[in-house]
């Protein structure tokens, strides 16, 4: 029968056996699902592993940076990661293993390697992008076109925060005297809900976007590790599939988030996205100027040749008149020799058809014929032209050439 023990002695052994059988330190790669700094400066966290489906606890610990430690490490990390330790990180860090009596198993941390939450931060941006790119949805808004005009700006921002004061102030205060027309959309930009507000915003937006010509989704100043709420496939998604070009500035000149990756145009800052609204409209408006003025110096130059050509006529008019009245005067004579010429040729013809008419008449006329020895005989004044038509008494009168002779028949 093995011996009876106190809770305290059986303690101490598990404390002796791991101080004798492990070695002072290992390096540690968990998830961090607790992080708490308290008001002493030590820093408490709690260390997570997870099943291959992400969904299933398989190994838990407690873990503590002391606060000596914690304010040597921390300002590393941050510097190199650009966010702060917190609940939900993937990190490496080196720790002791400590048993107490009293207090049982934990961890100290001693050290972080940013790196490994760097490559992590990176491949989470790597598989939301990867599967944007699967869905055929990545690259959709970058494709659309910028309107000529980038006025009517739709603003996903906090109403509160100074980014945006100073992105509509630099707009509606610009150097050109540059009209803009700002709506907010207010949103949480920090925070648990930042994904909830966002897309929120986002879907009011597609409700009335005939009414704007892009959207501009900016946050400034404030802590960099709070950007990786919109590392979230969701946020990605929708702004990918917004009908409207997407300007991203959110963070500083050194932050990136996987919206930069899926907008239509990126920029670091608010107001580096006011720069890049107010740029635009100059560019633009000074194309607009360059067509102005080739405009004037076409039409000018238009005027200037249709004033030259006015004077050659006016000059050369003259000259055409008298070469025209001349040419119609040419023209005129010609068609009155045409004319005289057909028509005396017309008389001729009449006159030689009246002379043929002439000599058929006189050919067939009575006198010709009794002139070639015939005579034509009347009876009471009527010509005879059958002898069956006499009668025996009838008085006849036979006409010649020359003269009458009366008989009876």
């Amino acid at each position: 029968m093995p011996p009876s023990l106190t809770l305290l002695s059986l303690n101490r052994l598990v404390r002796a056996a791991i101080e004798q059988s492990l070695d002072d330190e290992y390096w540690l790669e968990a998830e961090l699902s607790e992080a708490r700094l308290a008001s002493n400066g030590h820093f408490y966290v709690e260390f997570v592993q997870k099943d291959d489906s992400g969904r299933t606890l398989v190994a838990k610990a407690r873990g503590v940076a002391w606060a000596r430690t914690y304010n040597m490490i921390a300002p590393l990390f941050e510097r190199a990661t650009g966010e702060r330790l917190r609940a939900g990180m993937k990190v490496r860090m080196l720790v002791s293993i400590e048993f107490h009596e009293l207090y049982g198993y934990s961890l100290t941390i001693q050290d972080i390697d940013p790196t490994y939450t760097l490559g992590d931060m990176a491949q989470r941006r790597r598989e939301i992008l990867a599967r944007l790119e699967a869905d055929g949805i990545l690259e959709d808004n970058r494709q659309l076109p910028l309107p000529t005009l980038l006025r009517r700006i739709a603003v996903v921002s906090s109403a509160s925060a100074a980014g945006y004061g100073d992105f509509c102030d630099q707009l509606l205060n610009n150097d050109y005297g540059l009209y803009f027309s700002l709506r907010l959309f207010p949103a949480v930009m920090q925070g648990a809900n930042v994904e909830e507000s966002v897309l929120a915003a986002l879907a009011a937006i597609c409700d009335e976007a005939d009414n704007y010509d892009c959207v501009v989704i900016i946050r400034g100043g404030g802590a960099t590790s709070d950007l990786s709420d919109f590392d979230t496939y969701n946020l990605a998604a929708a702004v990918s599939q917004m009908p409207l070009p997407v300007i991203i500035g959110i963070g500083h000149e050194r932050d990136e988030t996987v919206l930069d990756f899926v907008a239509h145009t990126r920029v670091k800052t608010p107001t580096a996205a006011a720069a890049f609204l107010i740029d635009y409209q100059v560019q633009h408006l000074v194309r607009l100027e360059e067509l102005s003025r080739r405009i004037h110096q076409s039409t000018a130059l238009r005027l200037q040749r249709d004033k030259a050509r006015l004077n050659q006529l006016t000059t050369s008019l003259p000259n055409t008149f008298i070469l025209i009245t001349e040419r119609q005067r040419h023209r005129l004579e010609r068609i009155t020799d045409r004319q005289s010429t057909a028509l005396t040729r017309q008389l001729e013809r009449e006159h030689h058809r009246q002379e043929l008419l002439g000599q058929r008449l006189k050919a067939l006329s009575p006198e010709h014929q009794l002139q070639r020895g015939y005579s034509l005989t009347f009876a009471n004044g009527q010509l005879i032209r059958a002898a069956a038509n006499l009668t025996p008494g009838t008085r006849l009168t036979t006409r010649l050439a020359d003269g009458e002779i009366t008989s009876t028949v």
